[in-house]
């Protein structure tokens, strides 16, 4: 009987929505609940305990009580056995002990859910040398490391490849984390902590986020002018964050903040680092267009580092409302040159995919497929 310790930091991702851009620290996490901040984790972990349930009877789960895997595992139909002394509310150090002792015990697979700081917590407790494999469900605001699945949903899949028969490979993959204080002030500023070992399956697992993306200042500026062509007037431009995307906002004589989500109407902006909330509440009754770029090196446009804008957002702008910028060389360096949407809505998550159209620069489109 194969065995899985299950792993869930409960406040993952709950910062990115109100536009904290992480939750890393006992205050930040109080201001995003203050703002209005809902939990997200322990969904997404049950989105990757699915696909498992078919081997559910040769199956031993190995967690933490209540909304540190017990209470996702439970709800999922699984009779876990339980890790004891971890305290409420839980804190990184809860998540390295339990790793600690999943690693004593033998679990064959650690399953982990959060974002960078979580998978640093991992690190932490199991280290470079460990063999032990671990594979992380992407629940976080900054996903830099490559220790995720693209999905969920995905993590669950190859949770089931990795664990039937047929198994997986296991290769060594980053752990990256970034400055959450300098990310918040319009900096980045990530570094390499180690390796884990990590089941490995082509187009389902994430790939490192590649920093110093292409920025040719002539392909850019080209972008920008074609964009700032396209732009309507009496509509509600949603502007994401990105590298790629501040040269727009420097075109129409604007101030951007770099990492964050800016709303534009008629060449002004009517506000600056909005959070879901504010995004919906200024757009309420308005024509809608939202402005992305790709997240280099991994290909997500939806998901990651954005999710101000949410699947609720998405819905009310359509898909045919949503323009994605991108230099040529980020796109064909992408492997499978796919593009990736994760926003915790299947139904939206589904809309998305297909194929989209990305302007490269002056009159000038790719068209990309769209994973979910």
């Amino acid at each position: 009987m194969k065995k899985v310790g299950l792993i869930v930091n409960p406040v993952a991702g709950m910062g990115g929505k109100v536009g904290l851009k992480g939750t890393d620290g006992f205050e930040v996490l109080e201001k995003a609940k203050a703002m209005g901040a809902r939990p997200e984790a322990e969904s997404k972990a049950a989105l990757a305990l699915q696909p498992l349930l078919i081997i559910k009877d040769d199956l031993k789960m190995v967690t933490c009580p209540g909304e540190m895997g017990e209470n996702t595992a439970r709800r999922c139909g699984f009779d876990p056995e339980l890790i004891s002394d971890i305290s409420e509310p839980t804190t990184a150090k809860d998540t390295e002990k339990a790793a600690k002792i999943m690693a004593e015990i033998g679990v064959d697979l650690l399953l982990f859910t959060g974002g960078d700081g979580t998978a640093r917590n991992i690190f932490n407790a199991i280290g470079d040398n460990s063999s032990l494999p671990a594979l992380g469900v992407p629940a976080g605001v900054k996903i830099h490391s490559a220790v995720y699945a693209t999905s969920p949903r995905n993590a669950g899949e190859m949770a089931l490849q990795f664990l039937q028969e047929a198994g997986l490979p296991v290769r060594r993959s980053e752990v990256m984390d970034i400055d959450e204080d300098a990310f918040r002030e319009g900096r980045l500023s990530a570094r390499l902590y180690g390796y884990l070992q990590v089941p490995c399956s082509g187009e389902l697992m994430q790939h490192l986020k590649i920093g110093g993306a292409e920025t040719e200042e002539a392909v850019l500026d080209a972008i920008a002018e074609n964009v700032v062509e396209k732009m309507e007037e009496d509509t509600v431009f949603i502007i994401g964050p990105g590298s790629t995307i501040g040269p727009i906002m420097k075109k129409l004589g604007l101030d951007n903040t770099l990492l964050g989500v800016d709303l534009v109407k008629n060449g002004r902006l009517i506000a600056a680092d909005v959070n879901e909330k504010q995004i919906l509440d200024l757009i309420e009754g308005e024509r809608v267009k939202i402005v992305v770029t790709v997240i280099g090196g991994q290909g997500y446009i939806f998901g990651r580092g954005n999710q101000q804008i949410s699947a609720e957002v998405i819905k009310k702008a359509g898909k045919e409302n949503i323009m994605v910028v991108a230099t040529r060389e980020k796109i064909f360096s992408l492997e499978y040159e796919r593009l990736l949407v994760d926003t915790g809505d299947e139904e939206v998550n589904q809309m998305l995919c297909g194929y989209m159209r990305i302007i490269t620069g002056y009159n000038e489109e790719l068209i990309c497929r769209v994973k979910c």
